[in-house]
C-alpha cells in the first residue's frame, strides 16, 4: 500500500531574484515523500512549490491541498484518481515522487545518457535584473565560464539603458561567439512592444520571452507575426490544459518558440504534450526550471535530456540559494552534468533538511 507525507522547507536566495514582476528573497517548498508499506526503506521524493504571482496554484489553501493529498494516499486512494488539475505544481511533485519510487528511490527518474553521467545538457547563463554595472559584471563572469548562451532579464531598467547594455555586450561578443536571449516577463506595453522589438533587432538576439503579459492572444499573435526578433511564449502556457488547448493556442499565435516549465504546467506528462503540440506546428522549444531546489532541478534535467536537446536549456538555477539540498548536478563550460559522484542524500521519511 502506498504511503505519503510532506515536509516544508524554506530556501533563502543568495541575493534577490528580480524580474519585472518584482523580487523574491526566499522560497517555500514542500517535499512529497512516497513509499510502499511493504518496503518503507525505498522512498520516492518530489518537490511541490509555487512562484508567487505566477503559479496558478498560488492560493492560500495550498498547504491544505497537500495535506489532503497525503491523507487520500494514506487512505488507499490511487494517484490517478486524485483531482489535481488546479494544482500543477503538486502534480509535478507527485509525478516526480512516483517516478523516483518506481526506479528505486535513487533520484534517477529517467534512464538516459545524461542520468548516467555520460552526456551534458547545454544551458544558458541567467542574468537577473540589477544595476547596469552589476549585470555587465555578471555577464562577463558567465562568458569567462565558457557559456555560449546568455539570457538577460529586462524590463526594470530604463529601456534605453538596457539597449546600451546589450550594445556593449554585442560589441565585444559577435553573434557567432555568443547567443543572446532576453526575457521581458510581460513587461512591455502592448502599444509600443513592436517599436521596442525593432530596436532590439540591432543586437542580433536569439529570442525574446513573453514581451507582453499573458492573456492577450490577439495582440501576441500580431507581435509574433511582425516582430523582427523571434518571440518565445512562456507565461502564456501557464494554466492551460495542453490536451485540449495547446494545439489551438500555438496554431493561432504561432510563436517561434515555447518555453516549458514542468513545475508550472503540471509535470512531465503534460510537458510532453506541449512538446508534441510544438513539434506539430514546427515551433521550437526549450525547458526551464522555475527556481526549484536541487530536487526539482534534478528531475527536470533528466526529463529534458530524453529529448537530446541541442538548443541551450534554462537549467542553471541550482546555485541560487545559500542553503539547498545536496546537488545532483554540476555546471562545466556552459553544460549541466549529472553528478554521479554524489551519493544519494538521505532524505528518508521525516529526515530532510534545507
Amino acid at each position: 500500500m502506498l504511503k505519503a507525507l510532506i515536509e516544508k522547507h524554506t530556501l533563502v536566495y543568495k541575493k534577490p531574484a528580480t524580474t519585472s514582476r518584482g523580487s523574491l528573497n526566499e522560497r517555500n517548498l514542500w517535499l512529497l515523500k512516497v513509499w510502499n508499506s511493504e518496503r518503507p526503506q525505498i522512498i520516492g521524493i518530489g518537490e511541490c512549490a509555487v512562484l508567487p504571482g505566477l503559479s496558478v496554484d498560488d492560493v492560500p489553501d495550498y498547504e491544505d491541498k497537500l495535506n489532503l493529498l497525503v491523507e487520500s494516499i494514506n487512505n488507499g486512494k490511487k494517484a490517478e484518481e486524485l483531482d489535481l488539475d488546479a494544482f500543477p505544481s503538486i502534480m509535478f511533485g507527485l509525478e516526480t515522487a512516483l517516478l523516483d519510487l518506481k526506479i528505486g528511490g535513487k533520484r534517477i527518474l529517467f534512464e538516459n545518457f545524461y542520468s548516467i553521467g555520460r552526456q551534458g545538457i547545454p544551458i544558458n547563463g541567467l542574468i537577473w535584473m540589477a544595476s547596469k554595472e552589476e549585470m555587465l559584471n555578471e555577464i562577463k563572469l558567465k562568458i569567462a565560464a565558457n557559456f555560449k548562451c546568455i539570457k538577460i532579464k529586462i524590463g526594470s531598467l530604463d529601456f534605453d539603458e538596457e539597449c546600451r547594455l546589450l550594445e556593449s555586450i554585442r560589441k565585444e561578443n559577435p553573434v557567432q561567439k555568443l547567443e543572446l536571449r532576453v526575457d521581458a516577463n510581460g513587461a512591455f506595453d502592448s502599444l509600443d512592444a513592436l517599436r521596442k522589438l525593432k530596436e532590439l533587432k540591432t543586437f542580433d538576439l536569439h529570442s525574446i520571452e513573453q514581451p507582453i503579459k499573458a492573456g492577450h492572444q490577439e495582440m501576441m499573435q500580431e507581435i509574433c507575426a511582425k516582430s523582427p526578433v523571434p518571440v518565445a511564449l512562456d507565461e502564456e502556457l501557464i494554466g492551460k490544459r495542453p490536451d485540449v488547448e495547446a494545439d489551438k493556442l500555438l496554431k493561432f499565435i504561432m510563436p517561434a518558440f515555447i518555453i516549458i516549465k514542468p513545475g508550472l504546467v503540471g509535470g512531465f506528462t503534460k510537458s510532453d504534450k506541449w512538446v508534441k503540440a510544438a513539434q506539430k506546428q514546427k515551433i521550437g522549444w526549450w525547458a526551464t526550471s522555475a527556481l526549484e531546489s536541487n530536487i526539482g532541478l534534478n528531475a527536470i534535467a533528466q526529463w529534458v535530456a530524453g529529448y537530446n536537446p541541442i538548443i541551450p536549456q534554462g537549467l542553471g538555477t541550482g546555485h541560487l540559494y545559500t542553503k539547498n539540498f545536496k546537488p545532483y548536478t554540476r555546471i562545466e563550460n556552459g553544460f549541466l552534468w549529472k553528478d554521479i559522484a554524489e551519493e544519494i542524500e538521505d532524505l528518508g521519511a521525516g529526515q530532510g533538511e534545507a
